[in-house]
């Protein structure tokens, strides 16, 4: 049995199907039974409730060969440090209390630092209390940043006719598609070949500009002459906060983008921490939600 927190999301649903195609026994760990229905038909157990509630985790924990442990950002919140280490305290008292033995946790690229390093930070912190845990076995898979991030760029050229974003439009980064996080995920679950305490890098296909993004983009939703916008910090903040953002979480993301741009969270690309998506290959989606826009 294996219990997949936030089963709902880009990730959490694509490794739960995985473990159910395999003919596994998944808890699916959500908030909403309407959402987890889809997996509950393939056989899944839903573990209906609310992740800050360490009794309900510890109840869901109880018994399994190992857990996904993730914790969903909340672009709302007043301090997003703190909500990741409130949420990780109830995490690893779940884990205490239950006797979990194998524990793969979702955290990012550069949570090796703690600070600097915006959102990220607190998954640092997070990672620090995963690994004062005793006789339990933790793998820290380090995806970076999710080319499902560039999607809020669709509404942007469909407002302004430009995408745009803090990050340097020459600088070379890893960009990720979720699609190809889960798998790895499920190798590891399914193995359990990890022991202490591990941390893995996944850096996708290869480094690409903002520029190189924006020109597959739009050639590929017909817009061959499309231009990426470097926004100042100010600029930046301001289009978060009104896409909805709380203060801290936009101060958060801003610090994210000055992170990338300095090179900080760099590592080195191997193999093994290389992944198949190209950012052309997902610009095949993004034509698909920019066409449904």
């Amino acid at each position: 049995m294996y219990v997949i927190m936030g089963a709902t999301g880009n990730i959490g649903s694509k490794l739960a199907n995985i473990l159910l195609d395999k003919g596994e026994k998944v808890t699916a760990v959500g908030r909403s039974a309407e959402r987890l229905q889809p997996l509950v038909d393939r056989g899944a157990i839903a573990a209906i409730g609310d992740i800050a509630d360490a009794g309900f985790l510890t109840k869901s924990f109880k018994g399994v060969d190992a857990v996904f442990a993730m914790i969903p950002p909340n672009y709302q919140t007043k301090n997003f440090r703190k909500d990741y280490n409130e949420i990780g305290d109830h995490i690893v008292e779940s884990i205490q209390g239950s006797g979990v033995k194998h524990v793969v946790f979702l955290s990012s690229h550069g949570a090796h630092l703690p600070n600097k390093t915006g959102p990220v930070k607190g998954l640092h912190d997070v990672e620090q209390k995963l690994n004062k845990l005793d006789n339990v076995n933790v793998f820290h898979l380090r995806p970076t940043y999710f080319m499902e991030n560039l999607l809020a760029n669709v509404g942007m050229i469909n407002n302004m006719g430009i995408t745009g974003g803090g990050i340097k439009a020459d600088w070379k980064f890893p960009t990720i598609a979720t699609k190809d996080i889960a798998p790895v995920a499920a190798e590891h679950l399914l193995k359990r070949d990890f022991s202490g305490k591990t941390a893995h890098e996944l850096l996708g296909e290869r480094d690409v500009t903002m520029n190189e993004i924006t020109k597959v983009f739009g050639e590929k939703i017909g817009k061959p002459d499309l231009k990426y916008v470097q926004f100042s910090p100010e600029d930046e903040k301001k289009g978060l906060m009104d896409f909805g953002m709380s203060d801290d979480a936009s101060e958060q993301l801003v610090e994210l983008s000055q992170a990338i741009n300095d090179g900080i969270m760099a590592v080195g690309r191997t193999a093994k921490n290389t992944t198949e998506t190209s950012i052309e290959e997902f610009g095949d989606f993004f034509a698909q939600v920019y066409k449904s826009s």
